[in-house]
Order: C-alpha cells, then structure tokens, then sequence
C-alpha cells in the first residue's frame, strides 16, 4: 500500500555513482502537472560518531522549465565532450518576483501555476 506521499509519484529512476546515488522521479502536483525532482543522496562518514549518514540534496525542475534546462544541460554535455562552447541562448527577463521565494518551494505537492499546496 502506498502512504499518501507518494501517491503523486509517476514514475522513478535510481542511478547509483559510487558513493552516490541519483533519483530522478516525475510527480503531479494535486492540480494534476507533472514536475520532475532530482536528488543526490552521499553516503559520508561523520568522524566525531564513527558512523555513516546520507547527505541528500533535491531539486525541483517544473514543466515550464524543461526546454531551456534540456538546452543548458546538452551545451554543458557537448563542452564536457569537445571542449567547444556552445552558443548561449538570449533569455528574455523571465525573472519572477517569487524567485527568492523558491527555497521555501520543497513541499512536492506545491503546484507552480496557482502558487498552492
């Protein structure tokens, strides 16, 4: 049985690293839009207890955003790969007075468009 947390996961996808591990998931907002959160999980060793933890770090990538974060991250894989830089593309001010808003946007069901829960 799924808890209601993850009643909002479509689809998941782990890629393990070595001592990391990528979980890339499509979730829908309660609204019904799709979005994408990808993490980073890191298995360290704390000294001072002797023991291991998971540092995790997720992000959250909005349907509206895929095009222009697909172009970035193929410019950044061809220049890892030829050494040439790509063309940067020419961003029209799409700066959002929500933007410094976005670290208290974790809450997976938060849906974009209405600015709710």
């Amino acid at each position: 049985m799924r808890n209601s947390k993850d009643q909002d996961e479509l689809y998941s996808q782990q890629v393990p690293a070595g001592k990391r591990k990528y979980f890339i998931d499509v979730k829908a907002t309660k609204g019904g839009d799709k979005f994408i959160t990808i993490a980073e999980s890191r298995k360290i060793f704390d000294n001072n207890t002797g023991t291991f933890y998971f540092d995790k770090n997720k992000m959250f990538l909005y349907k509206e955003d895929f095009e222009k974060f697909n172009e970035a991250l193929q410019n950044a894989f061809h220049y890892v790969e030829t050494g040439e830089m790509a063309p940067q593309p020419e961003y029209k001010d799409e700066y959002r007075s929500a933007y410094n808003d976005d670290e208290q946007r974790n809450d997976e069901g938060y849906d974009y468009h209405t600015n709710e829960i």
